[in-house]
């Protein structure tokens, strides 16, 4: 058996770009403090790669009159396979879905992966310049779009006389929100006097983030997020 032929370069070339392009997009998740980072990027996209490289060229030596290879197979379970590894950095909370652009970058990173180990390393460079541009330039005018989330209303539920809403406030404008209290309402629950504030927020941030930052607070017993149309 052969430990090198004539296509090994040319596979460790691939490898490497793949490599390469993987470890540029989980510099750029490393850098906005993402659960998955570089080594997690690195790695998912370099294992693709490396599954697609044996797909395409790991059986050669048992081709013949009466064996069919389809490389499509192997790439086909690495799709899905990346799918439950992506799935494991989403999760939800008071309504609310985090994870959802970091699994979204694991697939993108198998995909440039896969493509670099189908020998066709320009797809993969624009993909990963095209990622770029979307979590970057693209990113940034999308928070200049109208957003829906001005039309939501936070009802937020806290202690009273303990100075929670000077905390929510500052959180509030520490985050880049502007805050304006509509109503507040008291009352007694579990034998403690309680406030729940209807308050509108206004950001260029998502206004899920806000909410899990005052669901964090001491003194907040409940967020919720409402339509301004809701009962």
């Amino acid at each position: 058996m052969k430990l090198a032929t004539s296509d090994t370069w040319v596979e460790l070339l691939l490898l490497l770009i793949a490599f390469v392009l993987s470890m540029l997009i989980g510099v750029e998740r490393q850098i906005r403090q993402k659960s998955a980072g570089v080594r997690t990027h690195t790695l998912v996209g370099t294992g693709a790669a490396v599954f697609t490289l044996v797909s395409g060229f790991g059986f050669s030596n048992v081709l013949g009159s009466e064996v069919n290879l389809d490389p499509s197979r192997i790439a086909a379970q690495v799709v899905s396979g990346v799918g439950f590894l992506g799935a494991g950095v989403i999760f939800m909370r008071r309504d609310v879905v985090r994870g959802l652009t970091t699994a979204a970058t694991i697939w993108m990173t198998a995909a440039i992966g896969m493509a670099c180990g189908a020998g066709m390393p320009v797809l993969a460079v624009a993909a990963t310049a095209l990622h770029l541009v979307a979590v970057g330039p693209f990113s940034r005018l999308t928070r200049r779009l109208p957003s829906p989330d001005r039309r939501k209303i936070v009802t937020v539920r806290y202690l009273d006389g303990a100075g929670v809403l000077r905390e929510i406030l500052h959180t509030a404008s520490s985050m880049g929100f502007e805050a304006s209290v509509l109503g507040t309402e008291e009352h007694r629950e579990g034998g403690q006097q309680q406030v729940r504030a209807a308050m509108r927020f206004t950001g260029r941030a998502p206004l899920q983030t806000l909410v899990l930052a005052l669901d964090e607070l001491e003194g907040v017993t409940g967020v919720r997020l409402r339509d301004d149309d809701d009962d």
